[in-house]
């Protein structure tokens, strides 16, 4: 029997956190959950617990710092009820402090710890729980006073839970000054708990597995967030865990003269970078590519780090796009994202959402800049994207980003990230100089698996949507910002009135 129990998945209920001990954790055991004080190991322990109950197991929380009341409050901030789970309330006894206690073979910090375990393990076996929580072990440590008897202590209470069918988790706030590797070393598992607040934004919390005995686990730190109902894990994306199979085909602007630049348009699975200077119209040419998907009945999902789906929408209304119809349908999915208040890991779990819940076939993200202030270290960045591109390619899904450059013309504009080696297919936009006016080129210099038109094409915006010419062969130099017109014609759009 004890033997089923230990092979037993326990859930920790969280759905995330499952997720990364594929599938929970294993039964009858003691595991260690460090971190911080604010990390959320209390709310953790609290959902460990409700999810026991929630399958007709019984729990057990054994406060040793916190009051009952405190951990009431923190159980109604999150809507929850505590009915059904035992509470033992174990703060240091008054007795001990009265002049009455006072003796003179023991120290005061034996009694207490004797008397403190004593008054739990006999709660425990009168409740006979599945499920036990002790927070937290920073009072133990205190009464033990030295790790000798600390580690005794842990030990007895590890062997005193063996044969009884319960899942233990001890909360460790890590205030001694240095971390305690052998309490680690008796845990069945680790798991650590971290809270950092950046210079500016939210507080950014993340998790990582250090150990678990016998089975395997998604290693490496993974975002998550206390959000009213408890934490929120977003495991690590690893990209190999969902490959799939698709039709090749492809996947049309709805423009005749970019699909042809294109070689028939970006093809289904594929990333697509939109690089340009400020104002060069990439956003709309995303537009453009969402709005021909969202019109043949497939979703569509738009992250916007730099403006309000307003200004969006009214810009695109502006060139006799309407999207809205689009979003009423639930075929167009617009987001705005403050990246100063979301971790990389809760955007990841976003853009998975729309994949796996919402079947998105296309995830637009405007722009690469604002994604990269949620990730304020660039090599870390581009694994990330590394990860979601070669994740979202797997399942048929094409993306396409929008990447600002600095400078407006000339030869000296640069990214302030370059993604151009992750993506299958690079678009870059130019604004160049022609007969005293300011023109805007387009051109497709790199398109993997395929083969696309190597030439450079004006375009302009208007009310009727994008115009895009014939190429530009009369001209050089186009891409330095200032070309030489070697031509005899008339071959730019303005003046063959077709803007």
């Amino acid at each position: 029997m004890q033997e089923a129990v230990r092979n037993e998945l326990v859930s920790s209920g969280i759905t995330g956190l499952d997720d990364i001990l594929y599938g929970g954790l294993p039964g009858g055991r003691l595991y260690l959950i460090e971190g911080d004080p604010g990390a959320g190991k209390t709310t953790l322990g609290l959902q460990f617990l409700l999810e026991g109950r929630r399958h007709g197991e019984q729990g057990v929380y054994v406060s040793l710092s916190e009051t009952r009341e405190e951990l009431l409050a923190v159980a109604t901030s999150h809507g929850w009820s505590l009915d059904g789970i035992s509470v033992i309330e174990l703060n240091r006894s008054d007795e001990v402090l009265h002049p009455d206690a006072e003796n003179t073979m023991f120290h005061t910090s034996e009694v207490e710890l004797v008397d403190t375990t004593r008054a739990v393990l006999e709660e425990i076996e009168r409740v006979k729980p599945g499920r036990v929580v002790f927070d937290s072990l920073s009072e133990m440590r205190l009464l033990a006073q030295n790790s000798l008897r600390y580690r005794r202590q842990i030990l007895g209470l590890k062997q005193f839970f063996v044969g009884r069918a319960c899942t233990v988790l001890l909360l460790d706030d890590r205030t001694s000054d240095v971390s305690d590797l052998q309490l680690q070393s008796l845990a069945h598992g680790v798991l650590s708990l971290e809270r950092k607040s950046p210079d500016y934004g939210v507080m950014h919390r993340r998790l990582q597995v250090l150990k678990l005995r016998g089975r395997s686990f998604r290693p490496g730190f993974h975002d998550f967030r206390i959000r009213k109902g408890g934490l929120e894990v977003y495991p690590r994306l690893v990209a190999s865990e969902h490959s799939g199979s698709f039709p090749t085909e492809p996947v049309p602007s709805g423009l005749a003269e970019l699909d042809t630049l294109m070689g028939g348009g970006v093809d289904r699975g594929t990333s697509n970078l939109l690089v340009g200077p400020a104002g060069s119209g990439k956003s709309t040419f995303a537009m453009q590519f969402a709005e021909q998907t969202a019109r043949q009945g497939k979703r569509v999902a738009m992250f916007m780090f730099d403006e309000s789906p307003r200004t969006m929408l009214s810009r695109a209304r502006g060139i006799g796009m309407k999207l809205e119809q689009y979003m009423e349908k639930g075929t167009l999915a617009v987001e705005q994202v403050d990246p100063g208040a979301l971790s990389a890991g809760e955007f990841v779990d976003r853009v998975r959402r729309e994949v796996e819940d919402r079947h998105a076939q296309m995830i637009v993200i405007d722009s690469l800049t604002g994604y990269l202030n949620a990730i304020p270290e660039v090599r870390f960045l581009t694994l990330q994207l590394h990860e979601l591109l070669l994740y979202l390619s797997q399942r048929g899904v094409t993306s396409l980003m929008v990447v600002a450059q600095q400078g407006l013309i000339g030869q000296a504009m640069q990214a302030q990230i370059d993604a151009s080696y992750l993506a299958d297919a690079v678009i870059m936009l130019r604004y160049f100089e022609a007969g005293g006016r300011v023109r805007q080129a387009i051109s497709v210099m790199k398109k993997r698996g395929g083969t696309h038109e190597r030439t450079i094409r004006e375009y302009s915006f208007g009310p009727n949507g994008i115009h895009i010419g014939e190429p530009l062969s009369q001209f050089e130099g186009v891409l330095t910002g200032v070309p030489r017109y070697l031509g005899d014609g008339a071959p730019l759009l303005a003046e063959r009135k077709t803007a």
